[in-house]
């Protein structure tokens, strides 16, 4: 054993003084008498004057010379040698990944990682210095490089683990900065090894401590929904076996918090079961499907957070399309094409139906007035209240198409032949898509909150239907056709990740409600906004008002579908020139026990309190016993 200040241990001298008041008499006061009969008694009193007596045994003395031993001792700060991992400046990086809610070590890795982060904090040594960094989805140093070790252990139990994914080449290259003027530099990553694999630059001396025993754990790593246009709405998922062994489960989906369907599934070992759930009402909009193990089994699934997955079905993407047209079979053909259209067939000979539809196709011919509605007007036979007609044209050279635009995304018109197309003027509303030598060939446009197009020849009289442009076309131009969205989300972000809300000119307000209720307000002060609060899996809400008045809600959902952090055996990660080595305790470090010197004394001084009380009892008890004993 050795101290870290033994200059302290010079406050031994203490004892010195303490055992010199026991030692020191009382003076008794001096007191005049006028009889020498009292002699006899002033002598003894000048005998109890006496400065000094003889040091006698005395339980009090010994507890307060212990008490004072143990002080001096801790403050003297006794330590220990003892193996460590590494010494100097250290960069401690503690994986708080979603992985690290797996429960194969008690009570979870992330609670086994902090104990092992405390351990390294007690074998430091009044040379080294270490800084400790939180690893999610973004690094988070939580404690500068410090010797002090109390500030240090109070920063490693602050830490908390996350629902996310890690970004580990940020969080080393954060770690990396740290070897500046360092005579010796050490990153220590203490975590599962789930680090992803485009690592490539060498951060020096890297090491690695594990965390973790067991691979077994299922995950749902995809889920979606969609229309099909015979079968209507359906659910996709994929269950993920990440474990050594067949695993049966059984898979749950809740509609709007219903449950719907549930299925036993076994599923292979290092493998993959995809599930479709069809026959699904077409009225719901939220998504929960869930894994449960059957009572049966005896394959352990250690993590939780992949369990559970959420998407978002929005009925509102199939619209309804009337088509007023005489047997007009590429018009036809094409729109049943779409996936998310359902389309009828209207008889110019008769009146238009009544019920309302998303969009009205008029193929070559015109209804006494236009509904106020979405319109694609196709060859259109003669004026309407938007545009006017200003004869034929046959020139068809340099057909160029407006680049940028959703509308014409993929789209090529240098190969399509015209025979002949209507010259359309008056449109200020409207945006020529695509243009020939005599005039615009394609427009479109937003009028009062609808939105309208106008091909300016007839199908028949072109090749366009035999070419790819021609579903390109119609595909775009119905995508626009859909109400806007705010949010544009594929498929579900993962946690951490931002979203883009695009409110729109109607909104001034955005709402956005996390899965646990928290919310936030957004002020629409610009074209686009950003989200970036997805720390958890779930729906979330996006409200959109104008002023009090709730305009509409979407809805998007957040879900951990990452294998690298599902897949949870432990791997020892590899970057750089060279692989990162499993740590070991080939150092000598120290480590302090001053702590549990000083909480000994503190136990002798409870102990000194009560014995000190117990004395001065013992005698008042006595008195009151002689007193009550003389009374007749």
């Amino acid at each position: 054993m050795s101290f870290l200040t033994p200059l302290a241990l010079a406050l031994g001298a203490i004892a010195g003084p303490i055992i010199l008041l026991y030692m020191l008499r009382l003076r008794r006061r001096e007191v005049q008498v006028s009889s020498t009969l009292l002699w006899q008694q002033l002598l003894r009193d000048r005998e109890a004057n006496a400065p000094w007596q003889r040091l006698r045994r005395n339980l009090l003395l010994l507890l307060q010379l212990l008490i004072l031993a143990a002080l001096v001792i801790a403050l003297a700060r006794p330590f220990v040698e003892v193996p460590t991992v590494t010494t100097g400046r250290i960069a401690l990086l503690i994986d708080a990944s979603a992985s690290m809610n797996a429960t194969d070590v008690s009570p979870n890795r992330f609670e086994a990682a902090k104990q092992q982060a405390n351990n390294i904090v007690d074998t430091l040594s009044e040379q080294d210095s270490m800084a400790v960094v939180r690893v999610a989805e973004q690094p988070e140093v939580f404690e500068n490089y410090t010797n002090n070790a109390t500030e240090l252990h109070a920063a490693i139990n602050r830490m908390q683990p996350s629902t996310a994914g890690a970004d580990w080449n940020a969080a080393l290259t954060l770690a990396a900065a740290g070897a500046s003027g360092a005579d010796k530099f050490t990153i220590i990553i203490i975590g599962d090894g789930g680090l992803s694999g485009d690592l490539a630059s060498n951060y020096g001396d890297v090491k690695f401590i594990p965390i973790g025993r067991s691979d077994s754990n299922l995950a749902i790593s995809a889920l979606a929904t969609a229309n099909d246009p015979v079968n209507g709405p359906q659910i996709y998922a994929r269950i993920a076996n990440y474990g050594s062994q067949n695993a049966d489960v059984v898979f749950s989906v809740k509609l709007d918090d219903t449950l719907f369907n549930a299925a036993n599934y076994t599923v292979p070992a290092n493998g993959t079961t995809d599930v479709v759930v069809p026959n699904l009402p077409l009225n719901f909009r939220r998504v929960e499907a869930s894994l449960t193990r059957p009572v049966s089994s005896t394959v352990p699934d250690y993590l939780a957070l992949d369990d559970t997955a959420w998407t978002v079905f929005n009925p509102a993407q199939a619209g309804r399309a009337l088509l007023m047209t005489q047997q007009n079979k590429f018009l036809e053909q094409g729109f049943a094409s779409l996936p998310d259209w359902q389309t009828f067939r209207g008889d110019i000979t008769k009146p238009m139906p009544a019920e309302p539809f998303d969009l009205y196709v008029f193929d070559s011919w015109l209804p006494a007035a236009l509904p106020n509605a979405n319109l694609l007007i196709i060859n259109p036979p003669g004026d309407t209240p938007l545009f006017k007609l200003n004869g034929t044209s046959t020139d068809t050279s340099g057909a160029t198409v407006l680049r940028d635009d959703a509308r014409t995304r993929f789209l090529k018109f240098s190969d399509v032949n015209i025979r002949q197309f209507k010259r359309i003027t008056d449109t200020p509303w409207a945006d020529a898509l695509v243009t020939a030598a005599g005039g615009p060939l394609v427009l479109a446009g937003q009028v009062n909150d609808h939105r309208v197009a106008v091909i300016s020849f007839d199908l028949h009289d072109s090749d366009l239907p035999l070419k790819i442009a021609w579903p390109i076309l119609l595909s775009d131009l119905t995508e626009w056709y859909k109400a806007p969205r705010a949010i544009q989300v594929n498929g579900s972000l993962q946690p951490g990740q931002t979203l883009t809300i695009q409110p729109g000119a109607d909104a001034d307000t955005v709402r956005v409600q996390r899965p646990d209720g928290a919310t936030t307000t957004l002020r629409v002060d610009q074209p686009l906004l950003i989200y970036a609060d997805t720390p958890l899996p779930g729906i979330y809400k996006v409200d959109l008002y104008r002023g009090s008045d709730q305009l509409r809600e979407e809805l998007f959902a957040v879900n951990l579908f990452d294998p690298n952090e599902s897949r949870i055996a432990v791997r020892t990660p590899t970057f750089g020139p060279a692989n990162t080595g499993v740590a070991r305790k080939d150092e000598v470090g120290q480590r302090e026990f001053w702590p549990w010197v000083a909480l000994l004394a503190l136990l002798i001084l409870i102990v000194e309190w009560y014995v000190h009380h117990q004395r001065l009892r013992v005698p008042r008890l006595a008195a009151l016993s002689s007193r009550f004993a003389r009374r007749p």
